[in-house]
Protein backbone atom coordinates (compact mmCIF):
# COMPACT_ATOMS: atom_id res chain seq x y z
CA UNK A 1 0.00 0.00 0.00
CA UNK A 2 1.27 3.30 -0.91
CA UNK A 3 1.06 5.80 2.38
CA UNK A 4 3.61 8.90 2.01
CA UNK A 5 5.78 8.56 4.72
CA UNK A 6 7.11 11.90 6.21
CA UNK A 7 10.83 12.09 4.88
CA UNK A 8 12.46 12.10 8.29
CA UNK A 9 10.29 8.83 9.46
CA UNK A 10 11.93 7.23 6.99
CA UNK A 11 15.34 8.20 7.00
CA UNK A 12 15.27 7.36 10.70
CA UNK A 13 13.58 4.24 10.42
CA UNK A 14 13.28 0.34 9.10
CA UNK A 15 10.38 -1.15 8.14
CA UNK A 16 8.67 -3.76 9.88
CA UNK A 17 5.51 -3.84 8.77
CA UNK A 18 1.45 -2.84 8.05
CA UNK A 19 -0.89 -3.04 11.00
CA UNK A 20 -4.41 -2.91 10.22
CA UNK A 21 -4.46 0.79 10.90
CA UNK A 22 -0.91 1.91 10.94
CA UNK A 23 2.95 1.24 9.75
CA UNK A 24 4.89 -0.18 12.17
CA UNK A 25 8.67 1.32 11.95
CA UNK A 26 11.70 0.24 14.13
CA UNK A 27 13.88 3.70 14.93
CA UNK A 28 17.53 3.04 13.76
CA UNK A 29 18.99 3.71 16.93
CA UNK A 30 19.88 0.75 18.83
CA UNK A 31 20.29 2.06 22.58
CA UNK A 32 16.78 1.27 22.69
CA UNK A 33 14.30 -0.41 21.42
CA UNK A 34 11.67 1.94 19.92
CA UNK A 35 9.02 1.47 17.67
CA UNK A 36 7.14 3.62 16.21
CA UNK A 37 3.40 3.22 14.71
CA UNK A 38 2.14 5.80 11.59
CA UNK A 39 -1.38 6.00 11.29
CA UNK A 40 -2.44 5.81 7.64
CA UNK A 41 -4.55 8.49 7.69
CA UNK A 42 -3.89 11.22 4.87
CA UNK A 43 -3.04 14.93 6.66
CA UNK A 44 -3.50 13.81 10.47
CA UNK A 45 -1.57 15.40 13.04
CA UNK A 46 -3.07 14.68 16.25
CA UNK A 47 -4.31 11.63 17.87
CA UNK A 48 -8.00 14.05 17.99
CA UNK A 49 -7.40 14.40 14.16
CA UNK A 50 -8.60 10.14 14.28
CA UNK A 51 -12.07 9.65 14.32
CA UNK A 52 -13.26 6.74 16.75
CA UNK A 53 -13.27 4.23 15.35
CA UNK A 54 -9.58 4.84 14.17
CA UNK A 55 -8.63 5.84 17.72
CA UNK A 56 -9.99 2.76 19.12
CA UNK A 57 -7.88 0.74 16.28
CA UNK A 58 -4.93 2.80 17.56
CA UNK A 59 -4.94 1.95 20.94
CA UNK A 60 -5.25 -1.75 19.98
CA UNK A 61 -2.41 -1.66 17.98
CA UNK A 62 -0.38 0.17 20.57
CA UNK A 63 -1.51 -2.89 23.33
CA UNK A 64 -0.81 -5.37 20.94
CA UNK A 65 2.87 -3.60 20.08
CA UNK A 66 3.57 -3.15 23.81
CA UNK A 67 2.81 -6.47 24.61
CA UNK A 68 5.22 -7.79 22.20
CA UNK A 69 7.95 -5.92 23.41
CA UNK A 70 7.17 -6.69 26.94
CA UNK A 71 7.03 -10.38 26.40
CA UNK A 72 10.24 -10.01 23.89
CA UNK A 73 12.31 -7.61 25.98
CA UNK A 74 10.84 -7.47 29.57
CA UNK A 75 11.82 -3.86 29.91
CA UNK A 76 11.25 -1.96 33.34
CA UNK A 77 8.80 0.14 31.77
CA UNK A 78 7.54 1.63 28.46
CA UNK A 79 7.86 5.04 26.89
CA UNK A 80 4.58 5.73 25.02
CA UNK A 81 4.63 9.33 23.42
CA UNK A 82 3.07 11.14 20.36
CA UNK A 83 4.73 14.80 20.16
CA UNK A 84 5.01 15.95 16.52
CA UNK A 85 7.31 18.78 17.42
CA UNK A 86 9.77 17.82 14.56
CA UNK A 87 7.68 15.41 12.52
CA UNK A 88 3.93 17.16 12.37
CA UNK A 89 2.95 13.94 10.57
CA UNK A 90 0.58 11.56 13.28
CA UNK A 91 2.92 8.90 14.62
CA UNK A 92 3.25 7.27 18.25
CA UNK A 93 6.51 6.14 19.55
CA UNK A 94 6.94 2.53 21.80
CA UNK A 95 10.15 2.62 23.81
CA UNK A 96 11.43 0.13 26.02
CA UNK A 97 13.06 1.55 28.91
CA UNK A 98 15.83 -0.09 31.39
CA UNK A 99 16.44 1.42 34.39
CA UNK A 100 19.86 0.85 33.41
CA UNK A 101 19.67 2.46 30.15
CA UNK A 102 21.66 5.66 28.70
CA UNK A 103 19.24 7.95 29.74
CA UNK A 104 17.56 6.39 32.59
CA UNK A 105 15.36 8.19 33.93
CA UNK A 106 14.87 10.49 31.50
CA UNK A 107 13.39 10.73 28.17
CA UNK A 108 15.44 9.03 25.29
CA UNK A 109 14.79 12.63 22.97
CA UNK A 110 18.30 14.43 22.84
CA UNK A 111 20.64 12.18 24.38
CA UNK A 112 24.02 11.88 22.71
CA UNK A 113 24.34 10.34 19.55
CA UNK A 114 22.51 7.76 17.88
CA UNK A 115 23.48 4.20 16.94
CA UNK A 116 22.58 2.85 14.03
CA UNK A 117 21.82 -0.88 13.82
CA UNK A 118 24.17 -3.23 12.57
CA UNK A 119 22.29 -5.23 9.64
CA UNK A 120 22.32 -8.04 12.18
CA UNK A 121 20.82 -6.89 14.58
CA UNK A 122 18.10 -4.95 13.26
CA UNK A 123 17.18 -8.29 11.39
CA UNK A 124 17.25 -9.63 14.52
CA UNK A 125 14.78 -7.62 16.25
CA UNK A 126 12.41 -7.15 12.91
CA UNK A 127 12.29 -10.99 13.08
CA UNK A 128 11.33 -10.89 16.57
CA UNK A 129 9.16 -8.33 16.37
CA UNK A 130 7.74 -10.10 13.25
CA UNK A 131 6.96 -13.50 14.92
CA UNK A 132 5.31 -11.95 17.72
CA UNK A 133 2.95 -9.55 16.39
CA UNK A 134 2.31 -12.20 12.86
CA UNK A 135 -1.41 -12.41 13.51
CA UNK A 136 -1.32 -8.61 13.28
CA UNK A 137 0.89 -7.98 10.67
CA UNK A 138 -0.62 -7.75 6.97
Amino acid sequence: MSFPLDPRLAADTLPIGELPLSRLLLMNDARWPWLILVPRIAGARELIDLDGDDRTALMDELTRVGRALEFLLQPDKLNVAALGNVVSQLHVHVIARYATDAAWPNPVWGRGERVAYTEAESSARIAGLRTALKDLLA
